[in-house]
């Protein structure tokens, strides 16, 4: 019996400290910890689509729009990722835009791509009727923004 506790105690023991040093180590503040998790990834390109509908858009033709936008990464090699999601903020700074998508893309090659792309052009056809007012943003990830901005 003490021979099991004393096991048990050495695992938990090595689990601990293989935890310390997977995060970076105890004197390393947290900051630092994702920074260089950061430096690790390649900097991406990420383009932010937000969609504010038309008050007469329906539901269906809005559902239209979704499935039509996240069937885009089948039809395009350059997107890297893709999400996207409807707006659940409490802080009611929407401006009312409902919808937000996250275009991923490895570089700005790929956005360039992209954008004249037969898939994209044919549904910016079926999403621009629909749309009151639409927002784009791109931004690098891994600090190259901040970089280019300072």
């Amino acid at each position: 019996m003490l021979k099991s506790v004393l096991i048990l105690s050495a695992v938990a023991v090595c689990l601990c400290v293989v935890a310390v040093v997977a995060q970076g180590g105890p004197d390393q503040p947290a900051a630092k910890q994702v920074e260089r998790k950061a430096k690790a990834s390649p900097p991406l390109l990420r383009h932010v689509v937000l969609f504010k509908f038309k008050e007469e858009a329906t539901k269906e033709q809005i559902r239209q729009v979704e499935e039509a936008f996240a069937a885009l990464p089948k039809k395009i090699d350059a997107i890297h990722d893709f999400e996207w999601g409807t707006d659940v903020s409490v802080e009611n700074r929407s401006k009312g835009f409902t919808h937000g998508f996250l275009v991923t893309f490895r570089d700005e090659k790929g956005r360039d791509e992209y954008l004249p792309h037969p898939a994209h052009q044919e549904f910016v056809k079926l999403a621009l009727p629909l749309v009151e007012d639409v927002l784009g943003f791109d931004y690098r990830t891994g600090g190259e923004g901040r970089k280019k901005a300072e």
